[in-house]
Parts: structure tokens; sequence; C-alpha cells
């Protein structure tokens, strides 16, 4: 999990959500946005943000592991 969350941020995914998330919170105003909404208004965007070339390079990880852990 580190591993991605480092992937993330170098890639600017985190600061983009960020800004994603504060657009929400300026447009219903910061006491009218709960976390559920939050979540909701986010989740869609966040996971089809996230770059392919992580994805890739997380898949690869795992397949390595599964790999190595069979033998």
């Amino acid at each position: 999990m580190e591993l991605l969350r480092e992937r993330l941020i170098e890639s600017g995914w985190k600061d983009e959500m960020k800004a994603h998330c504060r657009t929400l919170i300026k447009k219903k105003g910061r006491n009218n946005v709960t976390l559920d909404e939050l979540v909701h208004f986010i989740t869609p965007k966040g996971r089809a943000s996230i770059p392919d070339s992580i994805k890739a390079e997380l898949l690869q990880r795992i397949r390595s592991f599964l790999v190595s852990a069979a033998q």
C-alpha cells in the first residue's frame, strides 16, 4: 500500500483529488457537506483517474509475488 500511495502522490493524483473535494466543499459550503457525500462525489473520478502506468506496475508486482510464492 505504501508503494501505491507514493506513486499516486508522485503522479499528482492526490493533489487532483484534493482539488476535486474542494470544488464540492466550495459549492455546497463547508458545513453542508458530509463525509459520505464527499466519498460519493470523489470515488468515480478517483478510480477513473489512476494513471495506467501505476496500475500496470502494481499488477506486475502482484504477479511477480504470486509466482515467487507458488515456488
